[in-house]
């Protein structure tokens, strides 16, 4: 199948718009029931477009499991310039440490012995070309390796990279958040108290 047509029906499998919604100013990161804007920016465009044919190629799908999987893929074989892909793959990898580590470690292997297009670029020529040329061309036809300690190394640099960004970006803010909300309810409580007594 054309790879254009492999596209094709992964958006429409994934309930991606069929343009791939890379024209969009904004996409949602997060759960169904907790979503933020993020801005759409020309750099994570630019990555997208790479990450979906990375998508089709591995067969990776775009459950957590599979997004978190395909992040480590990616890391595993590098993001080159793609400053976009190294970030949310490392947040995407995160999510991976707690909900499916063992599969994140096995897609990292298989990243490591793969090439992948941020490495050697894509040309949208190169749609009209079978799925399975694209497969060969990352190396994805031949088995993973071993597990060896380089890779061991490399992997538990992954966790802590992902874990620090997790931790700068999200926990910390959120811990802050916090902390302001018990201190603003307890001056609310401390004023009701004040309002109690003057009354009396």
């Amino acid at each position: 199948m054309p790879l254009i047509d492999a596209r094709r029906q992964f958006f429409a499998a994934s309930g991606i718009d069929q343009d791939g919604g890379y024209k969009k100013s904004l996409f949602w990161l997060g759960l169904k029931w907790f979503r933020v804007p993020v801005p759409n920016t020309a750099g994570r465009v630019r990555a997208v477009r790479l990450h979906d044919l990375h998508h089709i190629a591995t067969g990776y799908p775009t459950t957590w499991r599979g997004e978190a999987e395909i992040a480590a893929w990616e890391l595993a074989g590098g993001c080159g310039r793609y400053v976009a892909a190294w970030v949310l793959n490392l947040y995407a990898f995160a999510v991976g440490i707690f909900i499916a580590p063992h599969a994140l470690w096995r897609a990292f292997l298989r990243g490591r012995r793969c090439r992948n297009l941020y490495e050697i670029g894509f040309q949208n020529a190169g749609l009209q070309a079978p799925v399975g040329d694209l497969r060969w061309r990352l190396g994805l036809l031949s088995e993973a390796p071993a597990g060896s300690v380089r890779a061991a190394l490399a992997f538990t640099k992954t966790v802590v990279a992902a874990l620090s960004l997790c931790a700068v970006t999200v926990a910390v803010p959120a811990s802050l958040a916090a902390l302001l909300l018990v201190a603003l309810g307890k001056n609310a409580r401390q004023k009701r108290r004040d309002l109690l007594d003057q009354k009396q």
